[in-house]
């Protein structure tokens, strides 16, 4: 695999995380939503590119992503023009709209995954998965650990810039360099808080509101206990994906940047650990956080995505 060489100027991870999320090609693309239900009657929003193909890519956003994420809408404009349907899952209260039960989306929420698969799995003979950051450590802990009866048709993943390390990340994204993004993350974060207050008052107590100032304490606040965790440690232990990794069975690739600041120095699992012939561990020098900037349509990760699903 050709590696990735950004400019001088890019070399640097914040700057590539930043740039690229500001300025990178947007390809335009026309998504169909579809909805449908949950296991506990909940709706999940999926937006689709379909052209007959017998292959589906499900994409898998990152923490207050959608489908309209930049770095989304990139990826499903390459694998279409390439032969692939997508499916572009929004998770709960990420399309738009407030979803209907108590239950939200977190790293290691994997019923919704298994439902989204469920769900396209009649209509293809082959599907593939792409996680970006939280969506990444979603689609590794879904292969791994092994809870649901999984379909065959399951042929190939990759995860790009994944928290495999959940507690980590969250100690990474502490660091005064890291401010900028926690406080993006923080304000829609704390906004849904409120909006799920005004339909359940007793789950969502919004005392906690201003003592939360980083990712870890939204999650040991609010993550964690609402999610039956006994804290964010505890949801950090039994979320994290790197324990899953040895026990993926089918090919998948994890694509993390050396130079990523959200990624702490345990996200980076080495193959003597990980012992599994099935996981290509790549580590690149550059690009930041879902950034691998580069001129085109496409950046440098979405073109690997397309070449690791091409063997």
């Amino acid at each position: 695999m050709q590696e990735y060489r950004p400019s001088v100027l890019l070399r640097n991870g914040h700057i590539n995380t930043i740039y690229t999320s500001l300025f990178r090609n947007e390809p335009e693309v026309k998504f169909e939503r579809k909805r449908i239900s949950t296991y506990d009657e909940d709706f999940l929003d999926l937006d689709l590119i379909t052209q007959n193909s017998k292959k589906v890519v499900i994409l898998c956003h990152g923490l207050e992503g959608s489908s309209g994420s930049k770095y989304i809408s990139g990826t499903s404009h390459l694998l279409s023009e390439n032969g692939y349907d997508i499916c572009a899952m929004n998770y709960r209260y990420c399309s738009g709209e407030i979803n209907r039960t108590p239950q939200l989306y977190h790293s290691g929420y994997t019923p919704d995954l298994h439902c989204v698969i469920e769900s396209i799995e009649s209509d293809y003979e082959e599907i593939y998965l792409v996680g970006f950051s939280l969506g990444g450590n979603l689609i590794l802990k879904y292969l791994g650990e092994k809870l649901f009866a999984r379909t065959s048709k399951l042929k190939q993943a990759v995860a790009i810039s994944a928290p495999v390390d959940l507690k980590s990340s969250s100690m990474q994204m502490l660091k005064f360099e890291n401010k900028l993004y926690t406080n993006r993350f923080l304000k829609t974060l704390n906004q849904k808080v409120k909006e799920k207050h005004k339909q359940y008052p007793e789950l969502f107590d919004l005392k906690y509101i201003p003592k939360v100032k980083t990712v870890y304490d939204f999650d040991d606040y609010y993550t964690g206990p609402l999610n039956g965790f006994k804290d964010a440690d505890d949801y950090y232990a039994q979320c994290s994906s790197r324990q899953f990794l040895p026990r993926i069975e089918i090919p998948t690739m994890l694509l993390n940047s050396k130079d990523d600041p959200f990624l702490g120095i345990d996200c980076y699992p080495s193959k003597e650990e990980v012992k599994n012939d099935l996981m290509n561990l790549k580590y690149s020098k550059y690009g930041g956080h879902v950034g691998f900037y580069q001129k085109g349509s496409s950046c440098w990760d979405e073109e690997k995505v397309l070449e690791f699903f091409s063997k």
